[in-house]
């Protein structure tokens, strides 16, 4: 069960602050304007081309093609700081993505999840727990963070919880118009 963040402030300090505010480039160079997906419930995503989870961009594709019009995304952030994943460069990582699984969903630069260089973004999202209390650090490639209409964190997903989990959609589907 996804736990919400009812009094569970992120490493923001304030409970159910927005992530969308935060600064981050798009894969692809400028800027990635998190502020766009106000009004849309988000599914944030670190992810990485050599894993053994990296089949998920499969299901994480479908979720983002299955509600898109109902007002969900899925974005992706690079993150090479786990066995070093995720090697390319943002073009390597844009081809494979594409290629390999037909990812039409947005990405972000690659970025570090954890320690002293952590992006802003996985600042304010690693305060929030999940469904079995773990909160902080990153655990793996393809951990995922649902975020709501508002900009606040909803729920934390363990990188082995496949994207199309019942866990998953129904934390999706609670959390659309």
């Amino acid at each position: 069960m996804t736990t919400d963040n009812t009094g569970t402030p992120g490493a923001s300090g304030t409970p159910g602050a927005s992530v969308l505010d935060v600064d981050i480039d798009a894969l692809q160079g400028g800027s990635a304007d998190l502020g766009q997906y106000a009004g849309r419930a988000v599914l944030v995503v670190n992810v990485a081309s050599k894993c053994g989870l990296t089949p998920q961009y499969a299901g994480l594709e479908r979720l983002h093609e299955r509600y898109a019009a109902r007002g969900f995304t899925v974005l992706g952030v690079p993150c090479n700081q786990f066995m070093g994943q995720e090697p390319g460069s943002s073009e390597e990582i844009a081809e494979f993505c594409s290629a390999t699984y037909g990812v039409t969903f947005p990405m972000t630069e690659k970025v570090d999840v954890n320690g002293d260089g952590r992006h802003a973004l996985y600042e304010r999202l690693t305060g929030f727990a999940d469904g079995e209390g773990h909160s902080g650090d990153i655990r793996w490639n393809f951990e995922k963070f649902l975020i709501g209409r508002d900009g606040a964190v909803v729920a934390r997903f363990s990188p082995q919880t496949e994207p199309d989990s019942a866990e998953v959609v129904s934390a999706i589907e609670a959390h659309l118009g």
